[in-house]
């Protein structure tokens, strides 16, 4: 049956009204509570048992867990209810007013990724009053566009036993079955500045970056060579260096200086061991060099996930949806679901391409068919 898209429309428009926006940048920070309860409400009136997850610290944001039907070896639809920030004077239109044109909903957040939620909603509403064998749960989460504090409260409370999980990130209906980690990491060196005509006088920071950076760029060149994952367009991790600072003029020794970078390591690298590595690395500079050498994470990262592709979730999407499953280069909540023992897939309407820009739109034409391909598992895995 063919979606009530004006029921979709209206679900939609209330969600993007509610900023939700999550950002390191306190003011821009708003927090996604009132969107977990928007949701909440909605399951509650369609049978849902609902349980809002307050997160640590943090007033305004929560999760949301709700669940129909009992027992175990549940299905999962999750997704998050944050958005990135946004600049009002780059949009056609207010961003928290969908609007409607030519065949696409335009709004912040519209595919990533509040549209799921409104298409899970339609999915389900035709096994509402059917006996389940397994219940559908679904969860909704915050922060997942920053800190990843939505899904790591989840895997630190109980939260009804599941088998299997899907996540409706925009990868137009193609399952996702594995993707790359991310951490993101400073080195900053402080030495002392002088005047420029006698070196003597301080320790040179960018002289000692200049050492750092070529260790790391011997470090990835290691990385390549040992690993490797032809389920990848890139097949080896790779290491970015993506901004440097340092210094304040040319004729005075750089007192100081600072180093970002990347590196998306593959599915059974260890964020952790790698970081151990590269502090052992830098304190050999920083012996030789007799600095200061620091290094921070930027924020915790997101580890690399892989579901085998004999999983019984990664071929029922693959029959329903048509499609072999695949990978992308984005990081998601699958390896925090994956955690919790669930086999995991990434799949859901929208392009990851509309994401994260001014004039973000969810194509219409897409939500037919992720209704089937979600009806599908329910009937395969709930009755």
């Amino acid at each position: 049956m063919p979606i009530n898209q004006n029921v979709f429309i209206d679900r939609l428009q209330q969600m993007v009204s509610i900023p939700s926006i999550s950002s390191t940048q306190k003011a821009l920070d708003i927090g996604n509570r009132k969107v977990i309860e928007r949701l909440a409400n909605w399951l509650d009136e369609l049978g849902f048992r609902t349980e809002i997850q307050p997160i640590l610290g943090e007033p305004n944001k929560a999760n949301l867990i709700a669940t129909l039907g009992a027992g175990d070896n549940g299905l999962v639809f999750a997704g998050h209810t944050d958005t990135v920030p946004c600049d009002e004077n780059l949009w056609q239109q207010n961003p928290f007013d969908l609007d409607i044109r030519e065949g696409k909903a335009y709004g912040l957040g519209a595919t990533d990724m509040k549209g799921f939620f409104p298409t899970v909603m339609a999915a389900i509403e035709p096994y509402l009053n059917k006996p389940l064998q397994h219940p559908i749960i679904i969860i909704a989460t915050a922060d997942e566009e920053t800190a990843m504090t939505g899904a790591k409260a989840l895997t630190q409370q109980a939260i009804p036993h599941a088998r299997y999980a899907v996540i409706g990130e925009p990868t137009g209906m193609q399952p996702i079955r594995l993707h790359k980690g991310v951490m993101m990491e400073a080195v900053r060196i402080t030495g002392s500045s002088g005047h420029s005509s006698n070196p003597s006088l301080g320790q040179n920071a960018l002289d000692v970056m200049h050492d750092v950076i070529t260790d790391l760029k011997q470090f990835r060149q290691e990385l390549q060579a040992k690993h490797q994952h032809k389920g990848f367009e890139i097949a080896m991790p790779t290491m970015n260096f993506g901004c440097i600072h340092g210094g304040d003029n040319p004729n005075r020794i750089c007192g100081h200086c600072e180093l970002e970078f990347d590196l998306r390591p593959l599915p059974g690298m260890s964020l952790d061991d790698l970081r151990q590595v590269i502090d052992k690395r830098l304190d050999v500079i920083a012996d030789k060099n007799q600095i200061v050498i620091e290094r921070n994470s930027l924020f915790n990262g997101i580890a690399a996930f892989e579901q085998q592709p004999d999983s019984n979730l990664v071929r029922a999407v693959e029959r329903l949806s048509g499609h072999d499953a695949s990978s992308v280069a984005f990081g998601t909540e699958a390896p925090f679901l994956q955690a919790l023992g669930m086999d995991v897939v990434v799949m859901g309407p929208g392009s990851i391409d509309q994401a994260h820009q001014p004039d973000e739109f969810i194509d219409l034409a897409q939500l037919d068919n992720a209704v089937k391909v979600l009806q599908g598992l329910i009937e395969e895995f709930c009755l």
